[in-house]
């Protein structure tokens, strides 16, 4: 019987193209209801059987990863991709160790194959921290692999760009979400990284059942409440099924489902390495289905007949993991700015002695002593942001020979700045970049335009001698808060 292709990851991870995606167990237990292990472990072991034998989780779906660990137990030989995602704040060796360990012990495995790693808000730059103390424990064996998850491009490139060795991306993907064919795919392609894709039936909405059905009123499955918000946001329920009708009539041509030419499509891009398909456990399999990912292949005219449909929809705004830290917040909760606004600030704000209202903010750089300065201030209406520089702890300059990297650090670190202090890159009105490189213009250019293409606030970017150290960019920026309307 055909079973699901492999393909390597690394020289030291092969994982099946078709993943089984576990994050269902967390649905079926928020009731407080909590699924037998053995009975969860004899439910992955019948995927296995058919051939897909890789699970992916996280160590928020439910119990999912004891269920996992139950099917290891028995001596069942499983690929385990897994996910760790902490809350924002300091990332030291000790916090990382214990988070990994916890992964460990609940799938009662000495190595993790694949460990992804989720970062809510790139404000704090700890996320920087985890990835390296992360790579110290793949170096003792802990991890077989890292990789990332809902990462977009400019920060894939900034961790690559530091050294970190990541070969995997988890990001969404499908007929109506196209975002990762964008500069995500170009810097997995620069990089040698793979993409998993998530989300390709767009919970279940792309499939035959309903292929010419009325827009639904009422949704409580999470899944579908999800991806609900992405058709509305791809153009709403009428360009919706118009992919919809062009995909019915690729798998007429093939022979196939829906939900196969939805799935192989996402397979056939280039950077993808593997689809996650998800799995309820004591339901339907549709392993036979899925096996059909393998039996065939799109070719020209199914592209350009699915490329039309396109056309009548509106590409999703932003990049891949956008729909948790920005809006429109594309979640099955919809708005999670209450959320964001929980987490803890990597700065300090305090009241300026002897000026009544003024604030400012300080990094904890040693040099703010020093030289007697603060990372931004805050007059009135007024915040001016310091010359900043992609600089890590201390003193670590961050991906020393990447410009373009160093400038995605530099203006995330501007905005835990204006954060602060109440204010946001929206309310920037002027920015001032220093360079000490000229051909390094389009990639510093490029960052800047990633943050401020729509804001367009007065720029000014000048060539200078040398900066210090190993900085390739700095920046300097100055906001004002308008009046809520």
């Amino acid at each position: 019987m055909t079973q699901p292709d492999h393909i390597a990851l690394s020289p030291n991870l092969t994982i099946r193209r078709a993943l089984v995606g576990l994050w269902q167990v967390a649905d079926i237990e928020k009731d407080g209801a909590v699924m037998d292990p053995q009975i969860g472990a004899d439910h992955l072991a019948a995927y296995a059987a058919s051939g897909f034998d890789t699970f992916d989780m996280a160590d928020h779906y439910g119990t999912a990863e004891v269920i996992t660990g139950a099917l290891l137990a028995r001596g069942d030989a499983a690929t385990v991709c897994t996910k760790w995602c902490p809350t924002p704040g300091p990332m030291t060796a000790e916090v990382v160790r214990a988070g990994v360990q916890e992964r460990l012990d609940r799938l009662g495995v000495d190595t993790v194959d694949l460990l992804q790693f989720h970062w809510w808000s790139f404000e704090h730059p700890a996320w920087l921290d985890a990835l390296h103390e992360m790579t110290h424990l793949r170096d003792e064996g802990l991890i077989r692999e890292i990789g990332l998850t809902n990462f977009d491009a400019a920060h894939l490139h900034l961790a690559l760009a530091d050294g970190v060795p990541i070969v995997s991306n988890q990001v969404p993907c499908s007929l109506l979400d196209r975002r990762a064919t964008g500069p995500l795919s170009d810097v997995c392609a620069q990089w040698g990284v793979k993409l998993l894709c998530y989300g390709t039936l767009q919970g279940g909405f792309l499939s035959e059942k309903w292929l010419g059905q009325p827009e639904p009123t009422k949704i409580t499955d999470w899944s579908k409440m999800k991806y609900k918000r992405f058709i509305d946001t791809a153009g709403g329920w009428d360009a919706y099924q118009s992919v919809l009708r062009a995909a019915s009539e690729v798998a007429a041509k093939h022979g196939v489902s829906i939900a196969n030419v939805a799935t192989r499509w996402v397979l056939e891009n280039k950077a993808v390495a593997g689809v996650i398909i998800g799995a309820r456990l004591g339901e339907a399999r549709h392993s036979a289905d899925n096996l059909k990912l393998f039996r065939f292949a799109l070719d020209a005219d199914d592209h350009a007949h699915l490329k039309a449909a396109f056309a009548l929809t509106t590409p999703l705004p932003g990049d891949c993991g956008d729909e948790y830290r920005k809006p429109p917040f594309l979640t099955a909760s919809g708005d999670l700015s209450h959320h964001l606004d929980t987490m803890p600030s990597a700065m300090t704000v305090e009241d300026v002695p002897n000026r009544p209202g003024e604030q400012r903010v300080l990094s904890g750089s040693e040099w703010e002593d020093i030289c007697g300065y603060c990372r931004a201030h805050r007059v009135g209406d007024r915040v001016f942001v310091s010359g900043t520089t992609a600089t890590a702890g201390l003193d670590r300059a961050v991906a020393p020979q990447d410009a373009g990297a160093q400038t995605t650090f530099v203006l995330d670190k501007i905005g835990a700045a204006l954060t602060a202090l109440g204010a946001s890159m929206e309310d920037v009105v002027r920015t001032r970049v220093y360079l000490s490189d000229a051909e390094d213009v389009l990639a510093v250019s490029k960052a800047h335009g990633r943050v401020f293409g729509e804001i367009k606030p007065a720029n000014t970017l000048f060539q200078i001698g040398q900066l210090i150290g190993d900085y390739k960019v700095e920046i300097e920026a100055e906001a004002i808060l308008r009046p809520q309307i």
